[in-house]
């Protein structure tokens, strides 16, 4: 073996062993439980909605300055911070030292991004005391990509994309595919039974937010207009504008707290390292 081969070898069993760290894997599981509350203020502020009409955005910012308006929330955010900051790690280590499966490793990639617009949003929320809405920037990015040659083609890629995870979504949680994730020889038969419940409830809710956030991407490049591009909070006030009325928002709404309840109980007991 060459020296630069086995240089190589050595720093990808360093990395392995960082990304194994006890430290790292209890903030991890910190993260995952800051996860939850991240979903269960998003859900209360959608049922706001639903009931009120108005209220504050039940986007990821609207939760964070929720929580920042709390006594002590500023220690909450900080702790929050060292959570998703373990989560990205987690998931970078995924992506790059995982295993074979492509598939499994764009998945890690995708969700390391989305906890670092967190982090992102976190840090905004401490340093500045506001944080931009998923809306401005769902339109923002929009408008950035239609204005790129092909854009309109971009964008309805993406679109099409959202719609797919919807469904991928879904199918995770009618068919119980989350459970492999989990540490279920370490689960009771009524813990595994609850997250079942938890997983099927979350799952399905998560899928339908993202195929309607699809379909409203894939219209902003048929129009070629990015205010069509809404972000979650847009999204879930759409649910309330269907011929149900704000019911149909209100069992989205429940369901993305179940979900926080899978989240916690996901920090315990998911396949972490």
């Amino acid at each position: 073996m060459s020296v630069t081969g086995k240089a190589g070898r050595e720093a990808r069993t360093a990395a392995r062993r960082a990304a194994r760290h006890p430290v790292l894997n209890r903030l991890t599981r910190v993260g995952l439980a800051c996860r939850g509350v991240l979903y269960a203020l998003i859900g209360l502020l959608a049922m706001q909605i639903a009931f009120e009409g108005g209220g504050r955005e039940a986007d990821k910012a609207g939760a964070i300055s929720t929580v920042a308006r709390l006594p002590f929330g500023e220690v909450v955010l900080w702790v929050m911070v060292a959570g998703f900051v373990a989560l990205t790690l987690w998931q970078l280590s995924e992506a790059l030292l995982g295993g074979p499966g492509v598939g499994d490793r764009l998945k890690a990639a995708g969700y390391a991004a989305v906890y670092v617009l967190i982090c992102s949003t976190l840090l905004s929320v401490l340093l500045a005391g506001k944080a931009t809405s998923d809306d401005e920037k769902s339109r923002d990015a929009t408008e950035a990509l239609l204005g790129l040659p092909g854009g309109p083609f971009l964008v309805g890629a993406i679109g099409l994309g959202l719609v797919a995870l919807g469904v991928y979504w879904v199918r995770e949680g009618v068919t119980k595919g989350f459970r492999e994730e989990l540490n279920l020889g370490q689960m009771s038969p009524r813990a595994r039974s609850v997250m079942d419940r938890l997983g099927l409830a979350g799952y399905v809710a998560r899928g339908a937010i993202a195929a309607l956030a699809g379909v409203f991407v894939v219209q902003a490049a048929i129009t070629y207009d990015p205010d069509k591009a809404g972000g979650l909070d847009a999204t879930l006030r759409a649910f309330a504008e269907t011929p149900v009325g704000p019911w149909l928002l209100v069992v989205v709404a429940v369901g993305l707290m179940l979900f926080a309840g899978y989240c916690f109980g996901e920090s315990r007991w998911r396949r972490v390292h």
